[in-house]
């Protein structure tokens, strides 16, 4: 009897939720969530059928990577291997679309390499005794150091020592200040939210420790005050340097993959727009074998994708024009002189854009998409107009988190 009821408290945990997190379900058929479970280990419950234990016995368990796995919230999932975290983004995929009666053949998961994040965001504190600098703690302000972080690129890694230099000159004590650093083909580009007011004095501080830390560029609540090396990224083969703050993909060969995608999507299109291109990191791979215009609300990105134009070399027509398309998306007329569309929005989506897509005849639309959830229900409208999908590429640029990155291929039936 005894023996009975101590198994009877022992489930099996099904599957990974949306947050990472085991998925099981209760004797009494509650739906329990648990951080830090694995598929196929046992969840051990107390008498009011509350997980008290994870017993550690899945097929799929590893040991994390990283000595900070659990106190750290930039990472959720180390402690599963990569081949069912694989299997797992693919089917967060799977799932959205299936909430929306859509079917579609989906390709295995592309998962960047570990040590590759060429851009983070950063918290820092200052206090009298010492300088901490890393990522939020889960469920908490505390600040865990990114020392030994295993997301973060080399060149990364390499640089917090000066970001801890540039918190000495302009970071207020007792104070947290963000930092943004991207990884360039020229060097170090920092952006800091939240130091010291910037006056004269400050300023050329600032200016001086950039110069002497070899930054490319140095931003200090929204205003450059080291400009030295415009701070490129390689946008296939063409050099662009992204506005300060501007977007831009995590991990390069998480981009490379997206673009490998897109332009493999609409090849053999001979002109082609770009909606919500930011400064051109699509526009400019599909622009090697397409005439592409491209559309952006912001202004900086517009300014950098028609900068970076200029210069380059061995590209069809290119060009940038300034529309916030979610208040005033491209119509049918408009639409009617492209034969390939791509579709990059924010989080949020491009359902207004999307409508008008589903009334125009493009015969072919390759959408990227950081938000399963946004991209069914843009699938959905694109679909109900008489488009098909026809596959989606998953990529886990975000390693070992929840977020999954995708792009699929629509051809209008």
């Amino acid at each position: 009897m005894g023996q009975a009821a101590e198994r009877a408290a022992e489930i099996e945990v099904e599957a990974l939720g949306a947050q990472g997190d085991g998925i099981a379900r209760s004797p009494e058929g509650k739906l329990l969530h648990v951080p830090f479970a694995a598929p196929g280990d046992r969840l051990r419950l107390d008498a009011a059928g509350e997980p008290v234990e994870i017993l550690p016995v899945s097929p799929w368990r590893q040991t994390p990577p990283c000595p900070q796995f659990g106190r750290c919230g930039g990472c959720s999932v180390q402690h599963v291997q990569d081949e069912e975290i694989a299997l797992w983004k693919a089917d967060l995929v799977e799932r959205a679309l299936g909430q929306r009666g859509i079917e579609a053949e989906i390709l295995p998961t592309i998962t960047v390499p570990a040590a590759s994040r060429r851009r983070a965001a950063f918290s820092l504190l200052r206090t009298r005794e010492e300088i901490t600098l890393g990522f939020a703690a889960r469920g908490s302000h505390e600040i865990v150091d990114a020392a030994g972080c295993r997301i973060l690129a080399p060149d990364l890694m390499a640089a917090l020592p000066r970001l801890r230099r540039i918190a000495e000159v302009g970071a207020a004590r007792q104070t947290t200040v963000r930092m943004t650093a991207t990884a360039s083909r020229a060097g170090l580009d920092l952006s800091v939210e939240g130091g010291k007011p910037l006056d004269l004095k400050l300023r050329q501080e600032l200016a001086l420790a950039a110069e002497a830390l070899d930054l490319a560029r140095l931003v200090w609540d929204g205003e450059p005050v080291a400009a030295r090396r415009p701070p490129v990224q390689d946008f296939g083969g063409t050099l662009v340097a992204p506005a300060p703050g501007g977007f831009l993909q995590a991990v390069a060969e998480g981009e490379s993959a997206l673009a490998a995608f897109v332009v493999e999507a609409l090849k053999g299109v001979k002109r082609a727009a770009d909606l919500f291109a930011g400064a051109g990191a699509l526009t400019f791979p599909l622009a090697r074998f397409a005439n592409v215009e491209a559309f952006e609300s912001e202004a900086s990105a517009v300014e950098a994708g028609t900068l970076a134009m200029r210069r380059a070399q061995g590209l069809k027509s290119v060009s940038f024009t300034r529309r916030d398309l979610h208040r005033r998306p491209l119509i049918p007329h408009e639409l009617k002189e492209f034969q390939g569309l791509i579709l990059d929005p924010p989080r949020a989506g491009a359902q207004a854009q999307c409508e008008q897509i589903a009334r125009s005849k493009v015969p072919r639309v390759a959408m990227v998409t950081c938000n399963p959830a946004s991209f069914a229900r843009d699938a959905r409208i694109l679909i109900d107009g008489g488009y098909r999908l026809e596959k989606i590429q998953p990529v886990d640029q975000f390693r070992w988190s929840a977020h999954v990155e995708a792009a699929a291929l629509f051809r209008r039936s």
